[in-house]
């Protein structure tokens, strides 16, 4: 399936509008899990997205505690054709798994050698900090500043172990004093048809400032794509981090399921998934240079696929908008 790339910022980086996301891929028994994986199944789902054409993967240390980077780098182990490889830093764990949040330059040193082993590459193509502060927590309680680990970031570009530096979950504040200390290639925030906060200012300075936008959980953790009934809801396993989300409960699940009727509908006249509708929404935004899709089967990847090539009329974007019954920006 042929896409349409996106330059990345300033950067050199075409990719196409949906990328591969591998934090389910992470698997279970750890405090951000989705429940149990089977490896071979997440192998299938990366390489089912690839064949379809994505030219990238979004990943993180921390996805599985060091798990998902290891399946990664075995599913992209002996590619005629890499794809781009993007991971995340600061959240590092313990012995027992707890994780904790750490900007000091030798941390960040540290997570960026034990990523290029686990993902068996010679230079991460997008090495991004994954928090700012970690659960609400003020900056003050991580060891270290935006500013050291920005520093430190710019100081792995120059020795060639990562191509170019993004950030996640920043908000316009931080992200400016990220770009006070270095060029910044991107930014990671969440956005979705029922996340829609960024649009206010964050993603407004990103496109005045150039910076690429690459957006997560654009399918809401998999509740617009369609697959996810009450019942299904209410049978994810107790280390799915899902069950503790507002979305996946009372009062906002039923608003939510009846958007997800609407994306049915609208998918149907575009031979499309519910969750490609989803995805394609927020590619709708100018400052958004791509979404993070992700997958953790080969029918998922294949599922998600059209989302890079629909194109939503008027139409379609105002029926979302008034099931969302929010106002149409």
């Amino acid at each position: 399936m042929k896409m349409t790339l996106q330059t990345l910022g300033q950067t050199d980086l075409r990719i196409t509008p949906i990328g591969i996301g591998a934090w389910a891929i992470g698997g279970g028994k750890w405090e951000f899990a989705w429940g149990h994986q089977d490896d071979a199944e997440s192998i299938a789902a990366i390489h089912a997205g690839l064949d379809r054409g994505i030219n990238w993967i979004d990943t993180a240390a921390a996805y599985g505690l060091g798990h998902s980077e290891t399946i990664v780098g075995r599913a992209i182990k002996g590619l005629a054709h890499r794809p781009y490889i993007f991971t995340k830093c600061s959240l590092v764990w313990d012995k027992s798994g707890e994780i904790s949040h750490n900007l000091q330059a030798a941390s960040i040193r540290r997570e960026a050698e034990s990523s290029l082993k686990r993902l068996k590459v010679d230079a991460i193509d997008l090495y991004q900090i994954h928090w700012p502060a970690w659960k609400g927590a003020p900056e003050s309680a991580s060891p270290g500043s935006i500013e050291e680990a920005v520093a430190a970031l710019a100081k792995l570009r120059a020795e060639g172990k990562i191509r170019h530096i993004g950030v996640s979950n920043f908000d316009a504040q931080q992200l400016q004093r990220a770009l006070d200390t270095t060029p910044i290639a991107s930014l990671q925030p969440p956005y979705s048809l029922v996340a829609t906060d960024v649009e206010s200012s964050i993603l407004p300075f990103a496109f005045k400032h150039r910076i690429g936008v690459i957006v997560y959980s654009p399918m809401a953790s998999g509740l617009l794509s369609g697959a996810m009934t009450r019942e299904r809801i209410a049978a994810l396993p107790e280390d799915d981090w899902r069950k503790r989300s507002a979305n996946f409960q009372e009062p906002l699940l039923s608003r939510n399921l009846r958007l997800v009727e609407r994306l049915h509908a609208i998918g149907h006249e575009h031979n499309a998934t519910p969750g490609e509708v989803a995805i394609a929404w927020t590619l709708l935004n100018p400052a958004v240079t791509g979404a993070i899709v992700g997958v953790r089967s080969a029918q998922q990847a294949r599922g998600i696929a059209g989302a890079g090539n629909l194109e939503l009329s008027a139409d379609d974007i105002s029926a979302l908008e008034q099931a969302l019954t929010r106002r149409a920006a």
